[in-house]
């Protein structure tokens, strides 16, 4: 099955109204089509769905997904950002819009000091800047951060994907940290048999690879490897902001999941999750 469960239209940070997604899922040739905007925030932002306008948000999937029934399943999510003290609970939201699934993410990480570390988007100076001014340069207090607020988000919210796992290293590109280094590889563990522990799926998210933002998929391979010998399930999502992302890197990332020993990914039929063979 052709699935992507992780999409960004205008009305969030994306670009492009969410039927010309739908038109090029279809051209495609898939199967099921996930609309994933980011949850609205209690601060301003350039890049989350505003709250005024979450009534037409839904109302608009949840209109293409009758218009569309007969071709293509259409999905109502969203990438539900946990920020502790700050974001709304996933059940909340869930329940409000009527969502079919949720994707829970970090990409906002709480300092010791109580601010905010962005480390995703194109600048990586924000990046770098974060680091030196919220925690002191210290690469492993950071990146600790990160997974302690990823694993609460999974003890606590409960998501039903986990959107884009080991995104800390995106704007590091190995300056800071080695993804081999004991410490790393230690934190990774402590979340993957967490995730383990409560059937979350992992999304291995392509976005990295067609961006040249990373060079392999969130999370890489030797995560990969994880989720395999953990039985972990997975499902590829591209993480699109535009519609011809739609697919974008999806024959290198079933190479890539080939060479991990997976061989299924999961679909969503509407009420639950099943495997299905790459």
């Amino acid at each position: 099955m052709l699935t992507n469960y992780h999409t960004h239209t205008r009305f969030s940070d994306g670009k492009g109204e969410p039927e010309a997604f739908v038109q090029q899922a279809l051209k495609l040739g898939f199967d099921a089509l996930g609309f994933s905007e980011h949850s609205p925030l209690p601060f301003d932002n350039t890049f989350a769905l505003k709250a005024e306008e979450l009534e037409e948000y839904t109302a608009t999937i949840r209109s293409l997904g009758e218009a569309y029934a007969p071709v293509i399943k259409i999905f109502l999510s969203m990438e539900l950002d946990f920020i502790p003290g700050l974001t709304t609970d996933f059940s909340e939201l869930k329940m409000k819009c009527g969502l079919d699934y949720t994707i829970g993410s970090v990409h906002l990480v709480v300092s010791p000091g109580g601010d905010l570390w962005f480390i995703d988007g194109p600048v990586p100076e924000i990046y770098d800047d974060g680091l030196i001014y919220l925690f002191d340069n210290d690469i492993r207090k950071a990146v600790t951060n990160y997974y302690r607020q990823i694993n609460l988000m999974i003890e606590s919210q409960n998501p039903d994907i986990i959107g884009h796992l080991d995104k800390i290293k995106m704007h590091n590109r190995e300056r800071f940290f080695k993804e081999d280094e004991s410490w790393y590889k230690a934190l990774v563990s402590e979340t993957l048999n967490l995730i383990s522990q409560k059937g979350t799926i992992v999304e291995v998210n392509t976005r990295g690879i067609y961006k040249k933002r990373s060079a392999t998929t969130y999370p890489g391979i030797e995560i990969l490897k994880q989720l395999k010998t953990l039985r972990i399930p997975v499902a590829i999502s591209s993480d699109a902001h535009q519609a011809h992302e739609l697919n974008g890197a999806f024959t290198e990332t079933h190479k890539l999941l080939n060479e991990a020993g997976i061989s299924e990914t999961v679909f969503f039929d509407g009420k639950n999750w099943k495997q299905t063979n790459l």
